[in-house]
């Protein structure tokens, strides 16, 4: 591991107890900030009302650190929006966000055009499928951001058990995340869960990124951060176990082929020349090609984006 790295890990890797929520709030006080929690979310009526009423409670009605929470239903066939709006959210439907631009199915696609309907300096995004959900998660994760001027992006670290297994979740991060960012930026190696998708950033990073519309969003601004903003800027948080729907083999299959696309495009930006995954299921005759395309398309910074830029200057 880099010295540099070894540095990192003491000065900006931190847990929740470092900053008590009184300190947070105290922060948020003094500076003014305010704090937008987005929840994308595709068919996850079981889960996104508790994650939604846990926040409101404790991070508005008990405590005001949270000034809005905004879920983004990306095209969901159960009743996700009811749900999440029956709970407090503000529900909105990616297709009516800046729809002169066709949306296209993918998690960062979500992501980018929340930045359109959401307003606090402070953007958290929270995963709307988290079992036995804490608001931890969302304190732990906005709070170095507050209370350090230094720290522009905090993603959140945690054990991740698979079934009863503990610890061996994130089978794309460790067969696939992790071998790329440490032997192409070792400078992001020591990030636990580069793929976690808790996360709070200052709009002013976000918005100067370019989101890559499906799977490779996370590792993409991670990349595109540390070479923006530098190292020093970027940190994480422990806030002990993440609990959730696992994906199986095969869609963890095009998600790594997605990250690895992302990480390609950022090597080089060269041509990617065959952007398809083949992946093989039995069938009645054999096993059965079926074949998916990668997700291609990025998303540019939303500051380049007229829409974006009049609502900022409304």
């Amino acid at each position: 591991m880099l010295k540099e790295v070894e540095r990192w890990l003491s000065t900006r890797s931190w847990s929740m107890s470092d900053r008590p929520l009184h300190k947070i709030m105290a922060a948020k006080r003094a500076t003014g900030q305010t704090v937008s929690v987005v929840l994308p979310a595709l068919n996850e009526e079981e889960t996104v009302g508790d994650i939604v009423a846990i926040i409101r409670h404790d991070l508005m009605r008990q405590v005001p650190l949270v000034d809005e929470i905004v879920v983004v239903d990306s095209g969901s066939t159960d009743r996700t929006s009811q749900v999440a709006a029956a709970a407090g959210a503000r529900v909105v439907h990616r297709d009516a966000i800046l729809p002169r631009l066709p949306a296209v199915p993918g998690k960062g696609e979500v992501l980018w055009r929340s930045l359109l309907v959401t307003s606090g300096d402070i953007v958290c995004f929270i995963d709307a499928d988290l079992k036995e959900f804490s608001s931890d998660f969302v304190s732990g994760i906005v709070g170095p951001l507050l209370t350090d001027p230094g720290v522009d992006l905090v993603k959140a670290m945690y054990d991740r058990p698979l079934g009863s297994a503990a610890g061996q979740g994130g089978r794309v991060t460790e067969l696939m995340a992790r071998p790329l960012l440490n032997m192409h930026w070792p400078q992001l190696a020591g990030f636990v869960q580069p793929l976690g998708g808790e996360y709070a950033a200052r709009r002013s990073l976000l918005e100067q990124l370019p989101f890559p519309v499906g799977y490779g969003v996370e590792l993409g601004m991670l990349v595109d951060a540390l070479h923006l903003v530098g190292l020093d800027a970027l940190s994480q948080v422990d806030v002990g176990v993440r609990k959730h729907r696992h994906q199986d083999g095969a869609a963890l299959g095009r998600m790594s082929a997605a990250i690895y696309r992302t990480a390609q495009l950022r090597l080089a930006r060269g041509h990617l020349i065959r952007p398809v995954l083949t992946q093989f299921e039995r069938g009645r005759e054999g096993f059965e090609p079926r074949t998916y395309s990668v997700d291609l398309e990025e998303r540019p910074p939303m500051v380049d984006v007229e829409e974006y830029v009049e609502r900022k200057a409304a």
